[in-house]
Parts: structure tokens; C-alpha cells; sequence
């Protein structure tokens, strides 16, 4: 897959899993677990009437079955804002601190997409004892995407990154993430980031060719 397809693919995804994690939220909602989201008030205003209205497809299997199915659409997600930030990051060719903060990061981002796939794609219609596991790995992993993030966007800002709105998604990660989980579920919680890299790709998938791209996306800008 070419860079350009890459771009094209996180931009794409973000859009899906902006929509469809509504759906993974709703199907949580109606899980034993989930319920205890609804205590939220925030969370409760939209997800009652929308249940409600979205019942057909919410109701075509016991709850866990539904959950665990519209989760997986994580993984194709994740991967996808992973892959452009692998690109983004060779295009820029870091040094100093945005080198390690790349580092931090994509660390987290792979993680996540372990995580994910750890979560959804090893449990089908129920729960397994394999769930406990994935939880080792989605915790860190969650964890590093919110810290590495905000720490790459800082440096992206002040680096003068193009565009401006992936590095202020990604340097306000922690405070969109903290408002997010206010109002739906976790998976939902890496939509600034997703967004930061699917804005960035569909910039490289604009470009006729990939030396036409933006400098400040393409290698660093030294400043300060």
C-alpha cells in the first residue's frame, strides 16, 4: 500500500469509527457492565433515545454477542491512523525531542492495535479467559496513545507542523480524550487522534506526488 492510499485510508477510517464507536457505545450500554455508563448524565441523554431508536440493530444477539461485535471495527481503525503515523513520521525525518516523542507514541499506537485486536477478535458471542490478558495490554498501551500524543503534538506545534490542526488535535488529546469519556465509551477516546492523522493523511493523499508534500510534514522544522 502506498503512502498515498495510506492517507486516504485514515481519513476514511476516522469518519468510521467516529461513527460506528456510537454503535460499539450503544451496544455497551445495554451490557450488564455498560449500564453503569448510563449513570453519566451526558452519556444517558443521548444513548436512551438513540437505543431506543437503533433497537434493530441492537437487539440481533444477547448483549455481550452485539458489544463485542461492533468493537471490532477498532482494529481496522487503529491500524489505519497507526500506518499514516509511520508515515508521517518518515516523511519527517525527526530529530532532538520530536524523535523521542515519535518514539512514545507510535509505541502506544502499536499497543492499542494489539490491544484492540486482543479484545474483539480473540471473543466472539461471549467473553473468554483470554480477556484478562488483553487488559494488560489495552491499559499501557491506552495509556501511551494519550502521552505520547499530547507530547508529539507540543513538539509538532511548536515545530510549525501542516497542518496545524493534527498537531492541535494531538497536543489536546488528554482534555478531548477526558471530555469524550463523559459522553461515550473508551474506544471513542482516540478520536483526536485519529482525526490528527486521518486531517494529515488525506493532506499526503491530495498531493500529486509524495515530494510535493508540505515541507514542515515532510522533515522537520528546527526552532527554539
Amino acid at each position: 500500500m502506498n503512502e498515498r492510499a495510506i492517507g486516504r485510508l485514515a481519513w476514511v477510517m476516522a469518519w468510521i469509527g467516529l461513527v460506528v464507536g456510537q454503535f460499539h457505545a450503544m451496544a455497551r450500554h445495554n451490557t450488564t457492565d455498560g449500564k453503569e455508563d448510563l449513570q453519566l448524565w451526558a452519556t444517558r441523554v443521548w444513548s436512551d433515545p438513540a437505543r431506543d431508536f437503533f433497537k434493530p440493530v441492537l437487539d440481533w444477539a444477547n448483549p455481550d454477542a452485539v458489544y463485542l461485535t461492533y468493537g471490532k471495527i477498532w482494529l481496522p481503525v487503529f491500524v489505519a491512523f497507526t500506518l499514516c503515523a509511520f508515515v508521517v513520521r518518515r516523511r519527517r525525518q525527526p530529530v532532538g525531542f520530536e524523535k523521542w516523542a515519535w518514539r512514545i507514541a507510535l509505541t502506544g499506537y502499536v499497543l492499542a492495535c494489539f490491544g484492540v485486536f486482543c479484545d474483539y477478535w480473540t471473543q466472539w458471542d461471549t467473553y473468554n479467559a483470554f480477556f484478562d490478558v488483553a487488559f494488560l495490554i489495552t491499559l499501557p498501551g491506552f495509556l501511551l496513545t494519550l502521552l505520547g500524543s499530547t507530547l508529539l503534538g507540543i513538539v509538532l506545534l511548536r515545530r510549525e507542523f501542516v497542518p496545524r490542526s493534527s498537531a492541535w488535535l494531538l497536543a489536546l488529546t488528554f482534555p478531548l480524550a477526558f471530555g469524550i469519556l463523559q459522553v461515550t465509551s473508551m474506544g471513542s477516546a482516540a478520536l483526536p487522534v485519529m482525526f490528527a492523522f486521518g486531517i494529515a493523511g488525506r493532506q499526503l493523499a491530495r498531493a500529486s506526488e509524495p515530494a510535493d508534500a508540505t515541507p514542515s510534514v515532510t522533515r522537520p522544522v528546527h526552532s527554539g
